[in-house]
C-alpha cells in the first residue's frame, strides 16, 4: 500500500484515482522536465546561438558564443535524456546547474516570472534535483538496461 492508500482521505473515493494514477506520476513528470528543456536548445540550434551568444556576451559574460553553445548542448543532450530516461541522473544534474545558473541571473528581478524573475527557472531546477535524486524510474531506458549512476 502506498501513503496516499494508508492516508485517511477526506474523499475515500480519491484514493482509488490517486492508486490509478501513482505509477504513471514520475513517467509524466520526466517526460514534461526533459521535453520542456529540448525546444530551448532546439530554437538555438535552428539559428539562435548567434543571438545568444551576442546577448550573453552583452550581459558581460566573458564568453557569449561559447557559453551559448554549453547551454544549447544542455539544454538538447540533457533533454533527450531525460525525457527517454537514459543516463537520467547525470543529465539531469547538468540541466540542475544551468538552471541554478538561471535562478542566479532572473534572481535580480525578483521572483515572478512574467517580470523576468526566478520562479520558472527555480521551479525545473527542483524537477531536475528531482531525477537526480530518484533516478529515471521503472520505464526508463535505465532501468530496461539494469544500470543507473
Amino acid at each position: 500500500m502506498n501513503d496516499a492508500a494508508k492516508a485517511k482521505l477526506i474523499i475515500p473515493a480519491f484514493g482509488r484515482i490517486y492508486e490509478a494514477l501513482q505509477p504513471i506520476t514520475k513517467l509524466l513528470l520526466r517526460v514534461v522536465t526533459g521535453g520542456f528543456l529540448l525546444p530551448h536548445g532546439l530554437a538555438k540550434l535552428n539559428g539562435g546561438l548567434a543571438g545568444t551568444g551576442e546577448w550573453l556576451s552583452s550581459m558581460g559574460y566573458a564568453n557569449g558564443p561559447l557559453l551559448a553553445t554549453a547551454i544549447m548542448c544542455v539544454e538538447l543532450g540533457a533533454g533527450i535524456c531525460i525525457t527517454l530516461g537514459f543516463l537520467t541522473r547525470p543529465a539531469a544534474f547538468a540541466a540542475l546547474i544551468f538552471l541554478l545558473g538561471a535562478v542566479k541571473f532572473h534572481s535580480a528581478n525578483g521572483f515572478m516570472w512574467p517580470d523576468g524573475g526566478f520562479e520558472y527557472p527555480a521551479f525545473w531546477a527542483v524537477a531536475c534535483l528531482f531525477f537526480v535524486v530518484r533516478g529515471g524510474g521503472r520505464w526508463s531506458i535505465d532501468r530496461a538496461i539494469g544500470r543507473e549512476f
